[in-house]
């Protein structure tokens, strides 16, 4: 089936599950289920595939293990509390089930902060990289522990999505407890019908009505498209599954069960998501052997840079230029100017020697730049 072959074929596949699959209604973990979800990640990954797990349920099981009332959420302390309680719970569950399959598990907790800062956002696509070349699954979540209502993207729908933009990941599948967009708020509307693949989303009326039954989640249909939105921009296929079935990702990657909302353009839209929010603070000159590798999709070692121009910041867009030609690329730089200055021309084995710490992949890796 074409409409699921991103997701089958996907060398990064982000997997979001809803604090309602996670959780049950007396705030128990559902251990029996999501073992069969970890058997799923574990034949992902042994045909190639790299999973990252996006997981909610920190609130819902910290709420239990304090006797919290309202699930956790009756106001933003207890939340709070809940959340660094449950987070242990959590991180703990996913690490004994995926080592259970012979998969080690890394746990990352970002805040809303961690992807608008473009330095903070390096940060994490940095680490996110090198995980998945350890053949590590990283379990992600919100760091609602710390996080105000007013840095939080409160829903991990929307983090699945600006997760994938930071993995460089090929589809995103959000398992929740509906099992896709409806014409109509199926729960209102009888007659109502799922809808299997979106191929405009800006040409589709919002459906918000359709939200988690649980309580127990924070997210609805409208985080859901916005997810979609955000995804599609960046050229990555987003689906929405039921999860509410034994072994869910097993069963959408055999029969499609679900909305697949479509990236039309798939690299080009992510070269046009990276150019469109670039703004350019610099320039290297590179010689003709890194420009050749560069074209070639490789990353930019500070052996082939000639020359940095501009006072530009660890994170920042800078123009890549072979000698004194025009540019012919750009991306977001590991190093400051100064230090672009320091290391040009040199091997990585001398970099830690001048500068003093490690030295980082590269000066611009492959997945943070785009050819012009």
């Amino acid at each position: 089936m074409s409409r699921l072959a991103p997701f089958l074929a996907a060398p990064r596949l982000i997997v979001k599950v809803g604090s309602a699959l996670l959780v049950a209604p007396d705030g128990t973990l559902r251990r029996g289920w999501l073992q069969t979800l970890v058997a799923d990640l574990a034949r992902c990954a042994a045909r190639g595939q790299r999973p990252v797990i996006v997981s909610s349920g920190a609130i819902a099981l910290g709420a239990r293990r304090l006797g919290l009332r309202k699930g956790g959420r009756g106001s933003l302390e207890d939340a709070q509390a809940a959340a660094a309680a449950g987070q242990i719970l959590l991180a703990s569950a996913w690490a004994d089930l995926l080592g259970q399959q012979g998969l080690r598990a890394a746990q990352i907790l970002v805040t809303l902060g961690d992807f608008e800062d473009r330095r903070r956002w390096l940060n994490a696509a940095a680490t996110l990289g090198r995980l998945l070349q350890l053949g590590v699954v990283p379990v992600i979540n919100e760091n609602d522990s710390v996080a105000t209502e007013e840095i939080r993207f409160g829903d991990n729908d929307r983090l699945a999505a600006r997760v994938a933009q930071a993995a460089g990941a090929g589809a995103i599948l959000l398992l929740s407890d509906i099992d896709g967009l409806y014409t109509a708020d199926p729960a209102r509307t009888p007659g109502a019908t799922r809808i299997e693949t979106v191929t405009d989303i800006g040409a589709l009326a919002v459906r918000a009505g359709a939200s988690s039954g649980s309580g127990l989640g924070s997210g609805g249909m409208a985080a859901k498209l916005e997810a979609a939105r955000i995804a599609i921009g960046s050229g990555i296929p987003l689906a929405i599954a039921d999860g509410r079935v034994e072994h869910p990702l097993a069963r959408f990657l055999e029969t499609g069960h679900g909305t697949v909302f479509a990236a039309p353009g798939g690299a080009r839209a992510r070269k046009a998501w990276l150019l469109g929010r670039m703004v350019v603070a610099g320039r290297l000159r590179v010689d003709a052997g890194a420009a050749a590798a560069l074209r070639a999709g490789k990353s930019l070692l500070a052996a082939g840079v000639l020359a940095a121009e501009g006072a530009f910041a660890r994170g920042d867009a800078v123009d890549v230029a072979e000698a004194d030609a025009p540019p012919f690329a750009r991306g977001l730089v590991a190093y400051t100017a100064e230090e672009v200055s320091r290391i040009r021309g040199r091997k990585t084995s001398e970099i830690e020697a001048l500068l003093g710490y490690a030295p980082r992949s590269a000066v611009i890796h492959r997945d943070q730049m785009v050819i012009l």
